[in-house]
């Protein structure tokens, strides 16, 4: 099947050059993602499956005599146990010539989004006599990073989000300056509908959202507005809007011909603007923007900056930056989230975050990854956040979404 077998080969490329023997992916019932982003059963699975890539020979799949036929069209040899007892022998078979393996564990669990495996299975795999490391950097390398058709799919959503947002914007300005008689004032509600019907205008989709907030709402980095109870939105109110989606029908994986379902490959794009109803912005949310976009754009160049000096930099790094910069102008207790997210099939991807506050990320930003940068400030009173999507290429990395300069003007009737 070629998606596994380009996966398969990443994985073993990695092994080799890390000294690592294999890698490990154990699944039960849906428990760990990166399995099926490796190989895709052609129906539901419903007892535990080890598929076991080693750095050099033919990957193995271990699972159960009910689901095994869900892996025929896989491509890869197939371990078929019915009793517990020969599940344990078969796994020790398949690890017998390794010393250690890489699993989708992180130690103390530093590292959640890594950390897929349960403690019981980790103490399974380790009575075999096989040390477990971590596949943090392994399984971003084989299945995180994206393809040029991705990327192209990625940036052409990007700009629709970018669009998208300034429409939204008009559209408020335009409400509260045309309002004639009992005709509301928008809600912040009514202008995330309208956002998620240009999504299916624009032949884009999004798991959720987006969030559109005003003033103090502002200040929680994950409101979202419901039909009942969302703010009016008026002249003297500060606006974000945050957005994401991915193309619904771009990059699909056609394998349906093999019995396997078809599966949208296509990436997100994320970002965060902001905006101001009246004609002049007030002193005190101008300076916070300026504190906000300077930590973004200082992180940024911090990569470009490493890049071009070859120096390789973990997720914590880029974050400590951003942090610093805003801690410098006293305001580092109000900036209470992670710098940045992976970004992949999920809006929130598998591989690496920016980010030393939340965890202490040690993946390494490769190329071919693509994450958001997105420091806020959030007082009492209104919050700030601007959110880029940035992608590491082989030229080093660049800002792969529109950028927010200036804080929006929404006029009343323009």
């Amino acid at each position: 099947m070629p998606i596994a077998n380009k996966v398969i080969r990443d994985a073993q490329q990695f092994l080799q050059q890390e000294e690592i023997p294999g890698w490990l992916i154990y699944d039960y019932r849906h428990s760990n993602p990166i399995f099926r982003q490796v190989i895709s059963p052609s129906g539901h699975v419903t007892r535990p499956c080890f598929l076991y890539v080693p750095a050099l020979g033919d990957a193995k799949l271990l699972t159960h005599h009910v689901d095994a036929g869900k892996f025929n069209a896989s491509g890869i040899d197939l371990l078929v146990y019915r009793s517990r007892q020969t599940m344990v022998e078969y796994l020790r078979q398949a690890l017998s010539a390794a010393a250690i393996v890489a699993m989708e564990y992180s130690p103390n669990n530093e590292l959640p989004r890594v950390s897929r495996v349960d403690a019981g299975t980790v103490e399974l795999v380790r009575s075999l006599g096989v040390e477990v490391v971590s596949s943090a950097d392994l399984m971003q390398y084989a299945t995180q990073r994206w393809t040029p058709e991705q990327l192209a799919g990625h940036s052409r959503a990007a700009e629709k989000l970018g669009q998208i947002v300034n429409q939204a914007f008009h559209l408020i300005g335009t409400r509260i300056g045309t309002r004639i008689g009992t005709r509301r004032l928008p809600t912040e509600y009514e202008i995330a509908e309208f956002i998620r019907q240009c999504f299916v205008e624009e032949g884009l989709e999004a798991a959720d959202g987006p969030i559109v907030s005003v003033n103090a709402h502002c200040s929680d980095p994950h409101y979202e507005p419901a039909a009942e109870g969302s703010s009016v939105i008026q002249p003297g109110d500060w606006v974000l809007i945050d957005l994401w989606a991915r193309e619904a029908n771009s990059t699909v994986a056609t394998i349906a011909d093999e019995g396997i379902a078809a599966v949208n490959t296509s990436v997100y794009a994320d970002i965060t603007w902001t905006a101001y109803v009246g004609d002049q912005v007030p002193e005190r949310h101008q300076q916070i923007f300026d504190i906000v976009i300077g930590a973004r754009d200082a992180a940024l160049k911090f990569l470009e900056d490493s890049f071009q000096r070859g120096e390789t930099v973990q997720g914590w790094q880029a974050d400590s930056v951003a942090r610093r910069f805003i801690e410098e102008r006293g305001y580092g207790e109000y900036f209470t989230h992670r710098l940045g997210h992976s970004i992949s099939y999920e809006v929130h991807g598998e591989a690496v975050n920016l980010d030393s506050f939340e965890t202490h990320d040690t993946r390494r930003i490769i190329p071919g990854i693509g994450f958001s940068i997105e420091p806020g400030i959030y007082l009492p009173e209104f919050g700030v956040r601007s959110e880029i999507d940035a992608f590491m290429a082989e030229t080093g990395p660049f800002a792969s979404s529109p950028v927010q300069r200036e804080v929006v003007l929404i006029k009343p009737g323009l």
